[in-house]
Formats: structure tokens, sequence, C-alpha cells
């Protein structure tokens, strides 16, 4: 079922699957498909939503992500407000008393999971590892656990196992760390000029002997190790992330529309998959881009079908 895929995921335009939408679903074969607010009105039209992809796969365990991480990143917003539960909260209640952590965060990720079976959504794109760095970009922030590295990392093996008994699978980011970007890589390309010695201790700490079937690229550009591509584009940079860090699992690129990437969508496309990301993301539901990503994409590997049965093993 899954070899016939392309490895790629896109988001959809609304509420609803359009006619043209079908088509490019059962054309195209996409390897997932990634939801926004924009396609959530209510807990059963999007179950209804979920289940039609689903069946155009014949698959139900076919998958089906989100951006849920509480806070600011809240794609259920008509359905719950997580608004004061950012992972920044998460964070301080931590060092401060654990026992409560423990019991309030188990707590946050069994109802977020709750809410996302019940719309039909099996992996999140969480946790955030990337580290709190003073003077950056404002598009981490509140979105990052801590300043302290051993305290990110420790949260995030909580949250992977936490989210895998309640069968959703998870996607660290922004593998090997957005922390230090000065610029927002939604709109420009962050360059990061600490040396690969100081990066191997610090942001690329957090991500280290993680169980998350799934990681996300940041697209930063870490000077010291590729000047010219950020960590999506960057070959040298995968190439860590599987020795250094030790990444076995899905690496899956970040937006591929996203401004950070100055080339024309087909060339990041390309480029994606040269460096070595299994999959592309590519988010904003305009059928036009998706076509290019779609053409673009190769069928799934074997070592994509392999790692995602072992995702489905753990799907209830």
């Amino acid at each position: 079922m899954i070899k016939n895929r392309r490895a790629f995921i896109v988001g959809l335009k609304s509420s609803k699957l359009s006619k043209k939408e079908i088509t490019f679903l059962k054309k195209y074969k996409p390897w997932g498909v990634i939801l926004f607010s924009r396609n959530i009105s209510s807990i059963e039209q999007t179950k209804k939503l979920t289940d039609k992809i689903k069946k155009i796969f014949k698959d139900k365990k076919y998958p089906v992500l989100i951006d849920q991480e509480g806070g600011r990143v809240n794609r259920l917003g008509k359905i719950i407000s997580f608004d004061n539960l950012t992972s920044e909260y998460f964070g301080i209640l931590f060092t401060k008393d654990k026992k409560k952590f423990n019991i309030i965060y188990k707590l946050f990720i069994d109802k977020t999971s709750y809410l996302l079976k019940s719309i039909g959504v099996n992996i999140n794109t969480v946790p955030v590892l990337d580290l709190r760095v003073k003077g950056a970009s404002n598009i981490i922030g509140d979105r990052s656990f801590s300043k302290n590295k051993k305290n990110i990392s420790k949260i995030g093996d909580i949250c992977i196992d936490y989210f895998h008994e309640n069968s959703i699978g998870t996607v660290m980011k922004h593998i090997p760390g957005h922390g230090l970007a000065k610029v927002d890589s939604h709109k420009f390309t962050p360059v990061v000029t600490k040396k690969l010695n100081y990066l191997n201790k610090n942001d690329f700490f957090p991500f280290k002997k993680k169980q998350s079937y799934f990681a996300m690229t940041a697209h930063v550009i870490y000077r010291s190790i590729d000047k010219l591509n950020t960590a999506t584009h960057s070959k040298k940079i995968i190439n860590l992330i599987r020795k250094k860090i030790g990444f076995k699992n899905i690496l899956i690129s970040d937006d591929l529309s996203m401004k950070s990437l100055k080339d024309d969508l087909k060339t990041n496309t390309i480029k994606t998959f040269s460096a070595g990301c299994n999959l592309a993301l590519h988010c904003n539901g305009k059928l036009s881009e998706m076509k290019v990503v779609g053409d673009n994409s190769p069928k799934v590997s074997n070592f994509i079908i392999k790692k995602t049965s072992l995702f489905y093993k753990i799907l209830s």
C-alpha cells in the first residue's frame, strides 16, 4: 500500500476536498497530508475530511499531520483554546515542580491526543527542540521549552513517549536547531555563524538520542558547516544529522513554500531530495504548486516504507 506513494506531504485548500484535490491525491499519491486551521471548523467536519482522505488511499493509518503545539501554534483554535499552554509554560513548570509538571503535561498530551484522534490525525509535529536564545527571532520564542539544553532534551523525551503511548507519531523540529536564528525563516533566510563545536554542544544537543519516528529540518544556514545551503538543502548538514546527532528515522523538510529557500519551487524540491531529506513538505494548498512538488518527488524508498511500517505499529 505504502510503496506506490510519492515522497511528499501536502496541505489542502479548505474544510472539504475539492474535485481537483481528489484527482490530485489519486494521481500523485502523496505519502501524507497536513492539516491547518483553514481545514478545521469542527470535530465532525474534520473527521469527515480525514475519513475521505483515508478512503482514497484505502488506508485507515494513512499519515495525517498537524502542527498542534499549544500556545500560539494551535490549529484547533475553532475547537479549543490552548493559548496559555505554551512550551515555555511547561519548561518553567518542569524546573519549578517536576511532580506537578508530570501530571499537567501528561494531561495536556492525553487531551491533545484524544482530540487529534477524534479528528483522524495521527502525527503531531512536536516537540520543538530549539533552544530559547536571547536576541534571536521571536519565531521560536515561547515555542521553546527552555534556554537549558538538558531540560529541553528531557521534556522532548517525555513528549515523544507520551504521544507514542497515545498512538500519535511525533515530528521533532527544527533539526539541527533553529534557536540562534535572528530572522523568521518564513520570510527570510536565517544565517547562524557559531562554530560547529559550539553548535554540537548546544543547539544540536536536544535532538540527540530521540525516539521520534520523524524529524523536520530547519531552513537555516549554519555558516561554519555549509556557507551556501540551509539544512534542508545541505548534504553536509544532513550527513551530520545522521552521524553526529544520530537521527535514524524519516527526515521531513520544513515547508518548501517558505521564503527562506531562494530558488524556484521545482529546484527547491529537487535539492531537498538530493541533499538527503526523505520527504518534502508543501503546506499552502495551492494546486499548481502542489503539482510541481508532486512531479519532482520520487516514489517512496524502501527506507521510507520500512520506517512508515514501524510508525504504523504504534497506531491503535
